[in-house]
C-alpha cells in the first residue's frame, strides 16, 4: 500500500471528533454487541485515568477507517468502542440534564451539557430537534440510536432489536455509574462531570489507520491479524457485497433476506473461521488465490448484484460439504466417507478440502468416496509421516479442483496425475517411515500413533479396533522411566529410541500397567500372551530389545504401512 492511500498516527478522542468529523458504521456491519463486561472494564479505565498521578494516558487499540475527503469516515474496525464511547458521553448529559431539572446550577450546566454535545455528540437541528449526529450507528441501530438516545428522550422497551436492547443497557448502565460519581460530591456536581468528559477527552487514545477503499481496508486487517490484533474481515467482505445490493436500490425486505442468509453462514460455521471457508470455496471454484489476494479477487469478480446472488448461493451449495470435513462426526454420511474425513481432521490437513469441495458438486458419490480416501492417504504420507511444506501441496490440490471445476478432470484417475508430486513413493515412504519419530507427550501425536498401531494390527490380523478406545494403550517397550535391566540403551540411546515408531506397540490397558518400567525380559511374557498379533510378534521374534531391534521392527512395520496407506493407479 502507498502512503496515498495508508495513513496511520495516534490521536486522542477529543482529536478524533473535533474539526467537524463525522463517522458512519457501514450499514450491514455487525450490530452492537457488548456487555457488562466491556462496560465495566471501560468505566474501570476511564476511573484509573482521572486519579490523582494516575497515567496521562490509557491506549483504546486500533480504529480501522475508510474515508476518501479526510471530514467522513465509514468505521471498518472499532464501531463497539466508538459506540459506547458516545453512549458514556450521553449518560453524562442526562445527569446534567438531572441537575439542570433539580435547579442545581441550572444556568452553568445548561450551557456545559450543550458545550459537550455540540463537541463530542453533534448538535439539535433547532427548529425540527432532528438530531446531526458527529456517529451513525449501522442500518437495525442507527433508528434507536438517533431518535431516543441521542436526545435524551424517555427510552422505549419493547418491540426492538436485542441490539437495540443492549444499547439502551449500556446508556442505563453508565447513567446509574455517574450519578453515584457524582452524588459522592456535595456541591460542583456539574464540574465534576465536564472534568469527568474532558479528562478522558483527552487521556484516551487511538491508533488511527486510515485507508481509500475497501482493498486496502482488508489489507490492514490482513496485516493486524498476522500481528496477533483480533479483527474481523468477515465483516469487510459482508459490507463489500452488500453495498453492491445496496446500490442497486433493491427492497429492504431482499436486504434482510440476503443478510439472513449471511448471518445463517457465518451462524453455522460457528468457532471457524469464516474467511478460510470463503477462501477454500473461492479456490474450488476459480483461479488459486493465498489469504492475502483474496478480496482482491472477489472485489475484481464480484461486482453486481447479480453476482453477489451468486457468491452466496454458491457458498450455500459448499457449507455442508465443508462443515462435513471439520466435523465428520456429527454428519449422516456414510461410515466410510465419516472415517477418511475424520482421520484428515486427527492429520490437521486442510489443504484438500478445495478439491474435495469441488469433487463432491461434479462427481458421483463413488467418485467422491475414491478422492477422498486417496487425500487422505497423501496427507498421511506427505504431511504426517513425511511433514513436508505445504505450499506447493496446496497449489496441487487447488489444480486438480480446477479440473474437476472446469471438468477437465472429470475420473479419480485423471485428477490423480495432477497429485502425483505430491505423493511420495513407495520406496520415499518407507524410508521416511522408518526412521519416524513421533512424542507421545502431545495428546494429537498419541492418537497418531494408536491409529497407526491399530491399522497395521488390522492389516496383520484383520481385526478392526477402535483407536479411541479405553480397553487398550500404547506401550513403550523401552519405557519412558526404564527400571533396571535396560543397561543395553547409552544415556543418548534412551533419548532417541524412546519415541521411534519401531518401540510403540499395543497392550490391553490391565496388561500396560503390569508392564510398566520393568525389564524386556519380564515383559517379554506379557506380549507373548497378548491379544494383539503385532506385540505376541515382538516377543516372538526379538529374545532381547535394544536400539538394533527397534530399527529392524520399524523397518517392517513400514513395510506394512506401505501397503496399508496406499493408491493404486
Amino acid at each position: 500500500m502507498s502512503a496515498t492511500n495508508f495513513n496511520t498516527r495516534n490521536d486522542t478522542w477529543r482529536k478524533l471528533l473535533g474539526n467537524g468529523l463525522t463517522y458512519s458504521i457501514p450499514q450491514f456491519q455487525r450490530d452492537y454487541s457488548w456487555t457488562e463486561d466491556e462496560w465495566e472494564d471501560l468505566w474501570l479505565d476511564i476511573q484509573e485515568i482521572t486519579q490523582p498521578n494516575s497515567e496521562q494516558a490509557h491506549y483504546m487499540g486500533y480504529l480501522v477507517l475508510q474515508s476518501d475527503n479526510d471530514k467522513s469516515f465509514d468505521v471498518i474496525d472499532g464501531q463497539q468502542r466508538l459506540t459506547t464511547l458516545s453512549l458514556f458521553v450521553l449518560a453524562i448529559l442526562k445527569n446534567l440534564q438531572r441537575l439542570v431539572e433539580e435547579g442545581d446550577d441550572s444556568e452553568n450546566n445548561r450551557q456545559r451539557a450543550a458545550q459537550i454535545r455540540q463537541s463530542y455528540i453533534g448538535y439539535l437541528d433547532p427548529i425540527t430537534l432532528i438530531p446531526r449526529s458527529k456517529l451513525s450507528l449501522n442500518r437495525n441501530n442507527d433508528h434507536y440510536y438517533q431518535t431516543y438516545l441521542v436526545p435524551l428522550t424517555t427510552l422505549p422497551q419493547r418491540g426492538f432489536r436485542a441490539s437495540e436492547h443492549s444499547l439502551r443497557k449500556a446508556f442505563e448502565w453508565f447513567n446509574r455509574k455517574i450519578r453515584e460519581y457524582a452524588d459522592k460530591h456535595s456541591t460542583d456536581k456539574g464540574i465534576v462531570l465536564a472534568k469527568l468528559v474532558e479528562t478522558m477527552s483527552d487521556r484516551l487514545f487511538f491508533t488511527v489507520i486510515t485507508v481509500t477503499d475497501e482493498l486496502n481496508a482488508y489489507k490492514v486487517f490482513e496485516t493486524l491479524n498476522s500481528r496477533g490484533v483480533r479483527l474481523s474481515p468477515t465483516d469487510l467482505l459482508k459490507n463489500y457485497l452488500f453495498s453492491i445490493i445496496h446500490r442497486a436500490h433493491e427492497h429492504q425486505q431482499e436486504l434482510k433476506v440476503l443478510d439472513d442468509r449471511w448471518n445463517a453462514i457465518v451462524g453455522r460455521l460457528g468457532s471457524e473461521s469464516f474467511p478460510d471457508f470463503v477462501r477454500t470455496h473461492w479456490n474450488s471454484r476459480q483461479k488459486f488465490v493465498r489469504h492475502t489476494d483474496l478480496f482482491k479477487a472477489i472485489r475484481t469478480s464480484v461486482t453486481t448484484r447479480e453476482q453477489a446472488f451468486e457468491l452466496l448461493r454458491a457458498m450455500e451449495e459448499d457449507l455442508d460439504t465443508y462443515l462435513f470435513l471439520l466435523s465428520p462426526e456429527s454428519s449422516d454420511w456414510p461410515p466410510e466417507l465419516k472415517k477418511h474425513a475424520t482421520n484428515l481432521r486427527m492429520f490437521n490437513v486442510k489443504q484438500p478440502f478445495s478439491l474435495l469441495l469441488a469433487a463432491r458438486r461434479h462427481w458421483e458419490p463413488r467418485d467422491f468416496a475414491t478422492i477422498l480416501r486417496a487425500c487422505m492417504v497423501i496427507s498421511f504420507r506427505y504431511n504426517v509421516i513425511g511433514n513436508r511444506p505445504t505450499n506447493e501441496q496446496e497449489r496441487s490440490y487447488n489444480s486438480a479442483a480446477a479440473a474437476v471445476s472446469q471438468e477437465t478432470g472429470k475420473t479419480p484417475k485423471e485428477i490423480w496425475l495432477l497429485l502425483n508430486d505430491i505423493y511420495p513413493s513407495d520406496d520415499q515412504f518407507r524410508a521416511m517411515f522408518s526412521d519416524k519419530i513421533i512424542r507421545t507427550t502431545q495428546t494429537r501425536n498419541r492418537k497418531i500413533v494408536r491409529y497407526i498401531l491399530c491399522s497395521i494390527e488390522h492389516h496383520i490380523s484383520e481385526v478392526d479396533l477402535d483407536f479411541n478406545s479405553d480397553s487398550f494403550n500404547i506401550e513403550h517397550i523401552l519405557p519412558e522411566k526404564p527400571d533396571d535391566g535396560w543397561e543395553a540403551f547409552t544415556e543418548e540411546e534412551l533419548e532417541t529410541q524412546l519415541y521411534r515408531l519401531g518401540n510403540m506397540t499395543l497392550l490391553k490397558t490391565s496388561d500396560n500397567k503390569r508392564a510398566s518400567n520393568v525389564s524386556y525380559q519380564n515383559k517379554r511374557g506379557i506380549y507373548k500372551e497378548s491379544a494383539f498379533n503385532i506385540t505376541k510378534q515382538i516377543a516372538e521374534e526379538n529374545d532381547s530389545w535394544n536400539a538394533e531391534r527397534i530399527a529392524t521392527h520399524q523397518k517392517w512395520m513400514a513395510k506394512q504401512a506401505t501397503a496399508i496407506w496406499r493408491v493404486d493407479y
